[in-house]
């Protein structure tokens, strides 16, 4: 591979010698970002004195970020995008542990951010700048979920984030003539390098929505010929639920689920609700994004998470979850979790799994999570999954609760799967207690007996972290408060 392919700056030139290629569609206007659009606007920054600063990204048009991202990651600048519906002191206190020099903002009302902000206008060109060019690889700074525990600074190298893309471009098969849906938030990982990335180094489309839409989505997928769709747990929850029976049309080859584990009912439920098989993946931050995946046309396994894409993985005989390549971090940007590798470059991801005999990455939980009932551990996952078979469900999660005689013992709280279930008043009452004597009724059939929540908790929403996983922290702090 030449150089000028291992460089985003090369793969913007290689678009821009195709004047008429589309690669950014907006999903609810006329609105496109050609490949020779986005490499004109990259070209600009790279004459700007960006190279070799930690640079803040807000932006709340999907498109502008994700052409912004991709210049100013060119340019040699470490990208910091902000969530822009995060209050000011939130972004600022991201822009402060990333040590952001200045934040390029497409939005006039970005609030106090302590540094300067430039705003840009709609050709998203760089303002005068002080300072001089300085030559460097560019790079994203991200935080680690905080799922599990204090969020830790992960800094991607251009090249990393370009080796992470091409391994999903392979994997999924993705071609020129591909068109993606993404409807995830820019600002996290996974939309970065599977969505933006993925279909630059490809040649492909990408339609970017600002946030998923339940109302209309299937029409939108049938009026883009969309090819493909990156979702999350959560999106394929409530599809799983749409009435009616017309299927995607067949032009859908893959929708690939991410960032948190996919319930095997939710699968099935959406599998035979649209007719579209459902790939499963596994990443985190700290890999830039992938680290397994199932096959598009190779055999799918249902609680699966599928092969290793671009890494090597192995899994302790303790059940910990060993990875290392060319995408995966060899230390935190902020020097913390030092603990978590080795000299031989492997990263301890955390989570416990199996492999079976075919390769296949099985999870059980986060290390961290796991229940010390009586001296016996238990995964929260293998609970949750039994209870979100209940129809009534929408999700699920298990944590731990201090007990006098055996440690800990599991407490379940469930989601109900429609808004109406638990709306409050004498008949929401009602409602949510006959569904958490349903889900015990479950339990106390399909679970072994130290698996069996000590309680169950109807909730209609749960504490989430900034990338939308369920904050299994602040739900034990939740459970636990007076």
């Amino acid at each position: 591979m030449s150089q000028d392919q291992l460089e985003l700056a090369g793969v913007l030139r290689a678009g821009a010698a195709r004047p008429d290629a589309g690669w950014l569609e907006a999903a609810r206007s006329d609105r496109t970002v050609s490949r020779a659009e986005a490499a004109a606007v990259a070209a600009a920054w790279q004459e700007a004195p960006v190279g070799g600063r930690a640079v803040g990204l807000l932006a709340a048009d999907p498109l502008d970020l994700a052409t912004l991202f991709v210049a100013l990651v060119a340019a040699g600048a470490t990208v910091v995008p902000l969530d822009p519906a995060a209050p000011a002191p939130a972004q600022r206190e991201l822009l402060d542990r990333a040590g952001a020099s200045a934040v390029v903002s497409t939005s006039p009302a970005a609030g106090d951010l302590g540094r300067p902000v430039h705003r840009l206008g709609a050709e998203l060109a760089p303002p005068p700048l002080e300072g001089s060019r300085s030559a460097a690889q560019g790079g994203v700074l991200l935080f680690s979920s905080g799922s599990t525990g204090p969020r830790k600074a992960v800094r991607l190298r251009e090249d990393q984030l370009l080796h992470v893309a091409r391994a999903v471009a392979a994997h999924h098969g993705l071609t020129s003539d591909d068109r993606g849906l993404n409807p995830l938030p820019l600002f996290h990982v996974n939309a970065e390098v599977v969505a933006v990335l993925g279909s630059l180094v490809s040649g492909g489309v990408l339609v970017l929505d600002d946030r998923f839409h339940r109302t209309g989505f299937a029409d939108l997928v049938r009026a883009r010929r969309i090819t493909w769709i990156n979702a999350v747990p959560a999106i394929l929850s409530i599809l799983a639920a749409e009435p009616g029976e017309e299927p995607l049309p067949a032009r859908v080859r893959f929708v690939r689920s991410a960032s948190a584990p996919l319930p095997v009912p939710v699968l099935e439920r959406f599998e035979r609700r649209w007719a579209v098989g459902v790939l499963e993946t596994y990443g985190m931050t700290e890999a830039a994004s992938q680290i397994t995946a199932n096959p598009v046309d190779g055999p799918r396994k249902p609680g699966s998470v599928g092969l290793p894409v671009g890494v090597e993985l192995r899994v302790a005989p303790d059940g910990e979850v060993w990875i290392r390549g060319p995408g995966v971090i060899r230390a935190y940007a902020d020097g913390a979790g030092a603990e978590r590798f080795d000299a031989d470059g492997w990263l301890d991801t955390g989570d416990v799994g199996r492999l079976d005999a075919d390769g296949y990455l099985y999870l059980s939980g986060r290390g961290g999570d796991a229940i010390n009932r009586g001296g016996e551990k238990i995964f929260p996952r293998e609970i949750e999954e039994v209870l979100r078979r209940h129809p009534g469900v929408r999700d699920a999660v298990v944590v731990p609760r201090a007990d006098p005689v055996l440690g800990e013992v599991p407490i379940a709280v469930v989601v109900p799967q429609s808004s109406e279930d638990g709306d409050g008043g004498d008949d929401g009452s009602d409602a949510e207690a006959a569904l958490a004597a349903d889900v015990r009724a479950l339990a106390e059939r399909d679970l072994a007996r130290a698996l069996r929540p000590a309680e169950v908790l109807v909730r209609r929403e749960l504490p989430l972290g900034p990338t939308g996983k369920v904050s299994r922290p602040a739900l034990r702090e939740e459970l636990v408060a007076p």
